[in-house]
C-alpha cells in the first residue's frame, strides 16, 4: 500500500509540502449524477422550476465549488485553476442529470479534489433548486474518471 502523504511520521495530519515538485500541466475529470422522479426532470428540462434555470445555476455553482475547494477540504492546497468546465446532461433513462467536471491547472499538485467538489456542488445545487418538487432525489456515483500530469502520471478509471 502506498504511503499516505497527508500524515507525518507520528501519524499527525499535515499539509503536504509540494515546494520541491516541478510545475506541470494537470487535468482532472470527475463525474456523478442526481437521480429524480421523471416529473422533476421534466420541470428542469422544460424550464418550469420556480427558482430559475436549474442547469445554468448548477453549472455556476460547480465552478464556484471548484474555486472554493481549499476552503472546504482542510489539507487541500489553494490552486490557480486555468479551466473549470461542467457539463450537466439531462438523462431520461436515469432519470436525472449526469454531471461531469473538468479542471485544469499548471502547478505542483493535482486538481482531483477540485473536480470532485465541482460535481458535488453542482449536484447539491440541483437538489436545492427542485427539492420542493422531489425530496427523494439521490446524489451518487461521484468519482474521479481521469487524472493527468504530475509524478504519478495518467490515471483513467475503468467503467
Amino acid at each position: 500500500m502506498p504511503k499516505l502523504t497527508h500524515f507525518d511520521e507520528s501519524g499527525a495530519a499535515h499539509m503536504v509540502d509540494v515546494s520541491g515538485k516541478p510545475v506541470t500541466d494537470r487535468t482532472a475529470v470527475a463525474e456523478g449524477h442526481i437521480r429524480m422522479e421523471p416529473e422533476t426532470l421534466d420541470l428542469i428540462v422544460e424550464g418550469r422550476a420556480k427558482k430559475g434555470d436549474v442547469l445554468a445555476v448548477a453549472r455556476l455553482a460547480g465552478i464556484m465549488g471548484a474555486k472554493k475547494t481549499a476552503e472546504l477540504i482542510p489539507l487541500c492546497h489553494p490552486l490557480p485553476m486555468t479551466k473549470v468546465a461542467l457539463d450537466l446532461v439531462p438523462d431520461a433513462a436515469l432519470p436525472g442529470v449526469q454531471i461531469t467536471a473538468t479542471v485544469k491547472t499548471s502547478g505542483q499538485t493535482g486538481v482531483e479534489m477540485e473536480a470532485l467538489t465541482a460535481v458535488s456542488t453542482a449536484a447539491l445545487t440541483v437538489y436545492d433548486m427542485v427539492k420542493a418538487a422531489d425530496k427523494a432525489m439521490v446524489i451518487g456515483e461521484i468519482r474521479l474518471t481521469l487524472k493527468e500530469g504530475g509524478k504519478s502520471g495518467r490515471y483513467e478509471a475503468s467503467r
